[in-house]
């Protein structure tokens, strides 16, 4: 194995943590109660496993299935498929999958431009409440000669009813202020720290101070459409209450498992690829008495690239 360059942080995995990690790995072939489900990463089909779930266990759904692309999964891919028949796979699990949420829950439905109409009219069949449609700018992308270059995403935000969870006040912003205004020769709405001036806003549906895992980064795995840590902060604070349990039957390489648990939530997951199974369970013993996510701290979310941002690296 080549030896990565000093300042690269993605995650590998010796012989010796693979061997131990596997003993880990649950399993959900026989029917589950929520005590057995706590805080694990299940190795599995979704399809195959979804039936030994309880119903009505979770508090926060978040779900993250391959969009409707041509996409290789280190042994597992997905082909895309057309719009209808897209349509078609989402329906073959959802209903099993919807079961699992409290009848207060929420849930998170993440896609792109191409499956987020099929998700639209899945959540809309399925009779959920559809709450919004967040965009967040995925900061990278490739170009485009004859077409708009393709950086942003999707999360739909759905519930069972009007009753649910909200905690506006856990995922408000400090943004810089850029025109400061005073009033009386104070500051309106902001103020002046030695990084300089910042205002606390309540967040919109619109995110772009997302910064997507890079080699450089201590969360970052080969996989190859991991969610940063930050974005699942945002959904976990928001709509899970404290040691609320969140769910995630598709969980790669762990990221909504890592950030629940640096946020005192339970969490529970499903993965059908024993690789990425491994790589949720290392992460998750790194993340042990770690509560850093980068771009959250002090409770608030900070703009990507602020001074303050940088200077904290590390600490936490």
């Amino acid at each position: 194995m080549t030896p990565k360059a000093k300042r690269n942080k993605t995650l590998i995995l010796s012989p010796e943590e693979r061997d131990l990690l596997s003993k880990e790995i649950s399993q959900a072939d026989v029917p589950l109660q929520i005590p057995d489900l706590e805080n694990r990463v299940f190795q599995g089909d979704l399809l195959s496993v979804i039936s030994n779930f309880p119903e009505s266990f979770a508090d926060l759904l978040i779900l993250d299935p391959p969009y409707n692309l041509d996409k290789s999964f280190h042994g597992f891919s997905f082909s895309q498929k057309r719009d209808e028949e897209y349509l078609l796979y989402l329906m073959e699990w959802f209903p099993g999958v919807l079961k699992t949420l409290k009848p207060q829950g929420s849930l998170y439905f993440c896609g792109d431009w191409r499956s987020s109409g099929a998700i639209y009219t899945l959540l809309k069949e399925q009779g959920l409440t559809v709450q919004n449609r967040i965009t967040w700018q995925r900061e990278k992308g490739r170009g485009a000669k004859r077409n708009w270059k393709n950086c942003s995403e999707d999360i739909w935000f759905a519930t069972l009813g009007e009753e649910y969870f909200f905690n506006v006040e856990a995922v408000k912003m400090k943004r810089r202020v850029l025109a400061p205004y005073t009033a009386c020769g104070k500051p309106k709405d902001w103020e002046e720290t030695e990084n300089g001036r910042f205002r606390v806003t309540y967040p919109s549906n619109f995110w772009d101070d997302i910064t997507v895992p890079y080699w450089s980064m201590p969360e970052n795995t080969s996989h190859p459409t991991q969610k940063p840590e930050k974005l699942m902060a945002k959904l976990i604070l928001a709509s899970c209450p404290e040691k609320g349990l969140v769910f995630d039957p598709f969980l790669g390489s762990g990221t909504t498992a890592v950030t629940a648990k640096k946020l005192d939530r339970r969490f529970c997951g499903v993965e059908v690829n024993p690789e990425y199974c491994l790589w949720s369970l290392k992460r998750l013993k790194e993340a042990e008495g770690v509560k850093r996510i980068q771009g959250y701290w002090e409770g608030f979310f900070w703009e990507r690239n602020t001074a303050l941002l940088r200077n904290s690296l590390g600490k936490k």
